[in-house]
């Protein structure tokens, strides 16, 4: 039974558990990523998928400034308390949150985000591109839902890799957090200003 980073990696994100925990859960389950995740709930550490559908009407607009005052970064994180708002752990994930944004410049929060004609137009594009280079007719729409899922990594900051763990993405530390503070959380909105850059 060999327990890769992979493995531990998929276990984290389908649960929202911390590395350890996903760790001893695929040891406990033989590196079965069911019998993982069932262990994992029985714990009761896969606390984000319960979480999820709970409102957020608490929170913290965080702030971050970058390169000597040339990138600046306002973020509204939400959670269920205030209590939790004014945790150390969540006020920490709302500035690397902030911090990511300023580093990584995402337009959007999640792909729901984007605007549908934006998405059509990209999926037009793609189209050409995948016929342009000779892709049987049957295997495109294939390539370009594939390509879809890149474009949405590049441009929302929920599917980015987290700048400080490129292991995760944002999304799997949000639920992780979920999972640690034990509310639901949610990254709202935010704003990036550059020096010299329109908005």
């Amino acid at each position: 039974m060999v327990i890769t980073a992979d493995l531990v990696k998929e276990l984290r994100e389908k649960s929202g558990a911390g590395i350890m925990d996903c760790k001893e859960a695929l040891k406990e389950s033989d590196a079965d990523i069911e019998k993982a995740t069932d262990y994992l709930r029985k714990k009761g550490l896969s606390k984000a998928a319960k979480k999820s559908g709970r409102q957020t009407s608490e929170g913290v607009i965080g702030s971050y400034i970058h390169g000597g005052g040339r990138i600046g970064v306002l973020l509204e994180v939400n959670c269920e308390t205030d209590f939790v708002a004014r945790n150390e752990v969540f006020t920490d994930f709302v500035n690397d949150i902030a911090m990511h944004i300023a580093a990584i410049n995402p337009d959007y929060v999640s792909p729901e985000d984007v605007p549908s004609e934006e998405i059509e137009r990209e999926k037009a594009v793609l189209t050409e591109q995948a016929k342009e280079s000779g892709k049987p007719e049957k295997v495109i729409p294939r390539i370009v839902e594939g390509r879809l899922a890149k474009f949405f990594e590049e441009r929302c900051l929920l599917k980015q890799p987290f700048v400080k763990d490129t292991d995760k993405t944002i999304e799997a530390l949000v639920k992780e957090k979920i999972s640690e503070l034990g509310e639901n959380m949610s990254i709202r909105r935010f704003v990036r200003y550059q020096l010299g850059e329109s908005l």
